[in-house]
């Protein structure tokens, strides 16, 4: 069986985005962590060589916060071969940008109970 979640060789890393959290995604993890939308959450998870910024085991559903650094063509040439990989795992990715979260928390909450739901 190939090990795909939490890869040991990127515990330091996980553990270091954890800790040097963007303010976008501190501000949403208060929002998903403790099941406060009846599901549980997880913080800057390991699939694959990636290391995303939230994964709802349960619903298959990961969430990532897009800040500045998303919007060169070489950034999102590598942003949609990391998509197609998730995907290509079953898994339903989910994408806002830090100003969203800054602008449009009630929107974006909904957005994720309705794929919370579908699913």
């Amino acid at each position: 069986m190939t090990v795909l979640f939490n890869l040991d060789s990127n515990k330091n890393i996980r553990r270091n985005l954890r800790q040097q959290g963007v303010r976008a995604e501190i501000i949403l993890w208060s929002k998903l962590r403790n099941k406060n939308l009846g599901y549980k959450f997880k913080r800057q998870f390991g699939i694959g060589k990636y290391i995303v910024d939230f994964y709802c085991p349960k619903k298959n559903l990961v969430i990532e916060i897009d800040g500045a650094t998303h919007s060169t063509n070489k950034e999102i040439f590598n942003d949609n071969i990391r998509q197609k990989y998730l995907e290509s795992l079953g898994l339903k990715v989910v994408r806002f940008t830090n100003l969203e979260v800054g602008q449009n928390m009630d929107g974006m909450l909904t957005e994720i109970n309705e794929v919370c739901g579908k699913n």
